[in-house]
């Protein structure tokens, strides 16, 4: 019976491997990384046998399934070190999986510790963790304003011009619509709450509008 269910989440496990080496790389979220939240709260719900910590990542109708995987990692991962790491990754990675799928996100593997995720999340994190929002909202400002006033910037070089030259026209009538949507989108991130998973594809295409 153990060895069936060895055999089993090696197969899992291979499979979601290999749909992670072939599906686009969409989407850069912290959630899918071996440190990130999903993970870390694996890892705890591994160590001290409570499911609890892990069902909150993700939809009511995914918990059964959520359920039956630990409790299949719980008896394999005793066995021995090697099978106890393999199933531990199974379970990391049906998680984020589920996780990703309630969110609208597509799964392409767990990806490494350690990756540069920019200045945003770390802080985002640092700032939940310690109850204290100020150092992130100073990112957030000095951010916001550095690229409103380069913008700013670039476009009224670009104002004067003159009434005859429509070249010089068109590329300030492109750089003033540029310059709207950055304002607009900025203005509209930070009136309405997120929601879910956006891929990268979706913020390069709003860029362009």
């Amino acid at each position: 019976m153990k060895n069936k269910i060895i055999v089993a989440l090696l197969s899992v496990s291979v499979a979601l491997f290999t749909i992670g080496l072939f599906l686009p790389k969409q989407a850069i979220a912290h959630c899918d990384g071996l440190d990130g939240p999903v993970v870390k709260a694996a890892q705890n719900a591994l160590e001290t046998g409570n499911v609890n910590l892990v069902l909150i990542w993700v939809q009511k109708k995914d918990e059964a399934e959520i359920k039956k995987a630990f409790q299949k990692t719980l008896a394999v991962r005793k066995l021995n070190p090697q099978v106890r790491e393999l199933a531990d990754m199974y379970f990391f990675e049906t998680l984020v999986r589920i996780h990703r799928a309630g969110e609208g996100a597509p799964y392409t593997g767990l990806q490494p510790a350690g990756r540069d995720l920019g200045p945003a999340i770390p802080a985002t994190d640092k700032a939940l963790e310690s109850g204290k929002v100020e150092p992130l909202l100073k990112l957030l400002t000095e951010s916001m304003q550095k690229g409103v006033r380069e913008q700013f910037k670039q476009v009224t070089a670009k104002k004067k011009f003159g009434k005859d030259d429509v070249s010089a026209g068109q590329e300030y009538v492109n750089g003033y619509v540029e310059f709207v949507h950055y304002v607009e989108r900025i203005y509209e991130a930070a009136k309405n709450p997120a929601e879910g998973h956006y891929p990268d594809s979706q913020g390069v295409a709003a860029h362009k509008e």
